[in-house]
């Protein structure tokens, strides 16, 4: 795929210093000096808005359409994205025949396509029956026709097909089950593939014999295409029994018909299919593109040193964040001339323990500000750029070195909330979250940390 290429040349980049395709800030973010706790807090809402720009899809999408067809073209597409990806092909390419499944609040005026909004994460009747009509309008396609696919994250929710045996309610289960685990997202991904008529590669295969050319915007760790969404469109080589190891490895507890349906396999397009042969999938959008649109804003605008964590971070919110607090430590400990910022990406996940409200991005900045106790000259934000930080309706948290002492202030025990999973209550009564509404696309996990020397405050 172009995009691992685009990745290593990013992070080389970064790592010399060199930005490809700054955005410019606009006027009114401008920011002459970055020293004040207001200003810093200022200027990591700024970089987190500008990687959501950057992942546009009205940005990104018309550079990557094929030539128009004369013939019969079909859109379909699911994902927090994929109105919005829609609504910019229609732009591009005027009124189009289709149907593309969102998230309830994210859909877009279309003059053709039709959008129907689902419920995410945990799946309902909505996106199942839409899922249903999408494979019966598949069904009659030639070899004549073009499918053009609109995959993004969130697709593994809203394109609901269960198979043979297993309801909508035992899928609904599983899904709560999984995101409560803790598992990596690849591997809650390839559970997902293997109880559906329409993942691992299915769709596409509906769409056989006719020519597929996929845009699919990424929000796992790697981009690869074939867990975006679970994969569609892409083919699977793993087996029912993976899924069935995934459930032992992460103790996830499932209906009795779940595991008798994985016993009997599934029906994954292998990625040798030739219903394969005409399907393209393409990359448009990635974490690594939106981590690189902000260290070029900030470079522009502010005399600080930008290092790249990393854009496909994965692991427990707590652990990853304990690691970046001492990281974020030992270069301020180092008589630092400048301020440094951090920047990292990914799919942190969270393992539930209480029954608090919270989510990964949340649970990290918690966990962080904990760690750091208070440091002087540490910010930092972390969100999610749908604008949903697990189920809540909230991107995610910025932490400063108040953060602990205004706690306390207002009897809030932080390490309690961290106890309970209850970070988005512990950033609410501070007034701190950071809450963007739908913000129609979704390359995942935004963090930015900003280190200013030791002497300068």
């Amino acid at each position: 795929m172009v995009i691992v290429s685009e990745r290593v040349l990013a992070q080389t980049l970064l790592a010399q210093g060199r930005i490809l395709g700054a955005s410019p800030l606009p006027a009114d973010a401008m920011l002459s000096s970055v020293s004040e706790p207001v200003a810093i807090v200022r200027l990591l809402h700024r970089l987190f808005e500008c990687a959501v720009a950057c992942a546009d899809p009205m940005r990104r999408l018309a550079a990557h359409l094929p030539p128009k067809p004369a013939g019969r073209v079909v859109v379909v597409g699911a994902g927090k994205a994929s109105a919005r990806m829609a609504e910019a092909l229609e732009t591009a390419w005027g009124p189009c025949e289709g149907l593309v499944i969102t998230r309830y609040g994210y859909a877009r005026p279309c003059e053709r396509i039709e959008i129907v909004e689902a419920a995410h994460p945990v799946p309902d009747q909505a996106g199942a029956q839409a899922t249903r009509r999408m494979l019966a309008l598949l069904s009659r396609l030639g070899p004549q026709d073009l499918v053009l696919g609109l995959i993004s994250g969130g697709a593994s929710s809203l394109l609901v097909a269960p198979v043979a045996g297993v309801s909508l309610a035992d899928k609904q289960a599983l899904n709560a089950a999984l995101l409560a685990s803790g598992a990596p997202i690849d591997r809650i991904n390839t559970v997902r593939k293997h109880l559906s008529l329409v993942k691992g590669g299915q769709l596409a295969a509906a769409a056989a014999p006719a020519r597929m050319h996929n845009l699919l915007i990424s929000d796992v760790p790697g981009d690869d295409p074939a867990f975006i969404g679970s994969g569609p469109t892409v083919g699977e080589d793993s087996c029912a029994a993976d899924a069935v190891a995934v459930l032992e490895q992460w103790s996830v507890a499932v209906p009795d018909t779940v595991r008798a349906a994985l016993q009997q396999g599934s029906g994954v397009v292998r990625t040798t299919d030739p219903r394969l042969l005409r399907v393209e999938n393409h990359v448009i959008a990635a974490p690594i593109q939106s981590l690189q649109a902000a260290a070029a804003l900030v470079l522009e605008h502010a005399d600080c040193e930008v290092r790249l964590v990393g854009d496909a971070l994965e692991g427990e919110a707590r652990t990853v964040a304990a690691s970046h607090a001492a990281l974020a430590l030992e270069i301020q400990a180092t008589a630092l001339s400048r301020p440094v910022l951090l920047l990292s990406g990914g799919e942190l996940t969270v393992t539930r323990r209480g029954d608090g409200v919270g989510g990964p991005n949340a649970e990290y900045a918690l966990a962080l500000a904990l760690a750091l106790d208070a440091a002087e000259g540490i910010f930092a934000l972390a969100c999610d750029t749908d604008g949903v930080d697990g189920a809540a309706e909230v991107a995610g948290a910025v932490v400063d070195p108040s953060t602990l002492h205004r706690a306390a202030t207002l009897g809030v025990d932080p390490a309690q909330a961290l106890e309970r999973n209850d970070a988005h209550t512990f950033f609410a009564a501070l007034g701190d979250q950071v809450v963007t509404g739908p913000t129609l696309t979704n390359v995942n996990d935004f963090r930015a940390i900003w280190i200013a020397p030791r002497a300068s405050h």
